[in-house]
Order: structure tokens, then sequence, then C-alpha cells
């Protein structure tokens, strides 16, 4: 299960990257919006843009494996046993503190510390 979870999460990491890298590299939009108001003609402002280019349909695809994948990770993250000791309230050690008694200086007879009141 351990090597099937590090596949899995590698392919996630890579698909994320390239989905990343494949929507900067597209053209957007409202990139020709401008050609509205007057500095040349735009064929689809607002309206329907015709059929999916090769960047469109792969962006897709990898968005629904990166979706895929990150369903399969919370699902085998969820599977894993819980071992003892995983938790950080567990593994702090609980321990009884006891105020310690006292410490009284030894006092010599000679000493002017014996005249204090208590």
């Amino acid at each position: 299960m351990n090597i099937l979870f590090t596949i899995t999460l590698t392919v996630h990491i890579i698909v994320g990257l390239a989905v990343i890298g494949l929507v900067l590299i597209q053209h957007g939009k409202g990139a020709d919006m401008g050609a509205a108001f007057g500095s040349g003609a735009s064929g689809s402002l607002f309206g329907a843009t015709g059929s999916a280019n090769f960047l469109s349909r792969s962006t897709a695809v990898l968005a629904a494996i990166f979706f895929l994948t990150s369903l399969s990770l919370a699902y085998m993250a969820s599977q894993r046993p819980a071992t003892a000791g995983t938790s950080v309230t567990d593994t702090v050690k609980t321990e009884s503190v006891v105020p310690a008694a006292p410490v009284q200086p030894d006092v010599q007879d000679d000493s002017k510390a014996k005249n204090i009141p208590k």
C-alpha cells in the first residue's frame, strides 16, 4: 500500500505542475476584449469560441486526472491504520507536579538570621 501511495502522490504532483504550466501557456478568453472597443475585429466576444483546441482538451484531461488522484490520496490516507503515539497529545508525557519542600538554610548561632520574625 505504501508503494501505491508513493506512486499516486508522484503522479499527483507531476499532473498538478503540468496543469499549472498549461494554464499559463493558454490564451485567455478576455484577451481579445479590447478588439470590441475599436482596436480590431474579434470573432468571439462573450460568444461561442468554437471547438476546443489541443491545449484546452489536454488541460481538461489533466484536471480530471488531478481530481481522481486527489480523491484516491484522500481515501488512502483515511484507510491507514492508526498507530499508537502518532498524535501530538499522545506523545506528551504526563508528570505529576509536586512542589518541593522549602529548603531551610543552616542558621549558625552567631548569625543575625535567627532574629528575623516569622
